[in-house]
């Protein structure tokens, strides 16, 4: 009887452990280098890393070919997948071809809109939406087949993830829609990042009570600030964002040298809440191109050294 390869992640998160992963964005261009600098920088540090799809609309080096990468250094990565840039028949094949290659883990998502990217005049696919994708991906791992119920040489055991915002509105089908993805097979959720502690603590709560916290793993989002600038371009620009104020103003309480180490303080301040709320089962460390900011953060936040 063939064996079930199970990752690093899925084990941390299996039995019990609190998982920490990271972010890694490929570069606009082709040189792996940069991956692998990224890569150092982060192993031994963290559980998994996600590798971003086309992060912000703009085009990188794929997804899968920095996962291959990080796979060959050792490090297990969490490949993103977003519906905006291929038909199903791309997707299924891209989700069969990165198995093949050794990885394990899949985030699902939408993937930011065209528009905002560098090439607004791309046209998009959208040809299923995240939800159905996260679906398609555990009928592979589970049944065996395709969408058109072909049956698979090797099934993509995928350990699959997908994206949760407690801080749009409305927000009470925040839990509705959380509850879709678990029951579309999603075993691990990363969220938003968490500035606003009691919203989030509330999304919780009602995650607890419908008893969602128990069926999924949730990794809360982290983002350090570098600055009040940052901060409020967050607050006022990203959709979906909640930055309270006090935050802002305390971010442009320091000088401007200070204000990356107040961030700091602030993300390490966040993780230690977080660590507390029961049902959180991790954090995910989003240091945007930053990521030598993250042994640091993950050691002075007791989560070193991590399990291997």
């Amino acid at each position: 009887m063939k064996t079930k390869s199970v990752g690093r992640l899925q084990q941390i998160l299996s039995d019990g452990g609190f998982a920490v992963t990271s972010e890694c964005g490929p570069p606009r261009g082709a040189d792996p280098a940069i991956v692998r600098q990224k890569g150092k920088t982060l192993k031994g540090w963290v559980d998994a890393v996600n590798v971003t799809d086309n992060q912000t609309a703009i085009v990188r080096m794929s997804s899968i070919a920095a996962c291959a990468h990080l796979l060959a250094m050792d490090i297990e990565p969490v490949m993103q997948m977003v519906t905006r840039d291929r038909n199903r028949i791309a997707l299924q094949s891209d989700i069969l071809g990165a198995y093949s290659l050794g990885i394990r883990n899949i985030l699902c998502l939408s993937g930011d809109h065209q528009s905002f990217g560098s090439q607004p005049d791309a046209l998009n696919v959208f040809d299923i939406d995240s939800m159905n994708l996260v679906r398609t991906v555990d009928e592979m791992r589970r049944e065996g087949v395709d969408m058109s119920g072909f049956a698979l040489r090797g099934a993509p055991d995928m350990f699959i993830g997908a994206a949760a915002n407690p801080f749009a509105d409305p927000f009470d089908y925040r839990i509705i829609r959380l509850e879709k993805k678990i029951d579309a097979g999603a075993d691990f959720i990363q969220t938003q990042c968490v500035y606003n502690l009691d919203r989030f603590k509330e999304w919780m709560r009602m995650a607890r009570e419908e008893g969602l916290a128990e069926r999924v793993h949730i990794l809360a989002g982290v983002t350090p600030l570098k600055s009040e600038g940052m901060a409020k371009y967050m607050a006022r620009r990203v959709a979906g964002m909640d930055v309270p104020e006090s935050l802002i103003r305390r971010m442009g309480g320091v000088t401007k040298d200070k204000a990356p180490r107040e961030g700091v303080k602030i993300c390490l301040e966040t993780i230690a809440e977080l660590r507390e709320i029961q049902g959180v089962h991790g954090v995910h460390v989003m240091a945007i191109e930053w990521e030598e900011i993250v042994p640091e953060i993950v050691e002075a936040a007791g989560l070193a050294p991590r399990p291997q």
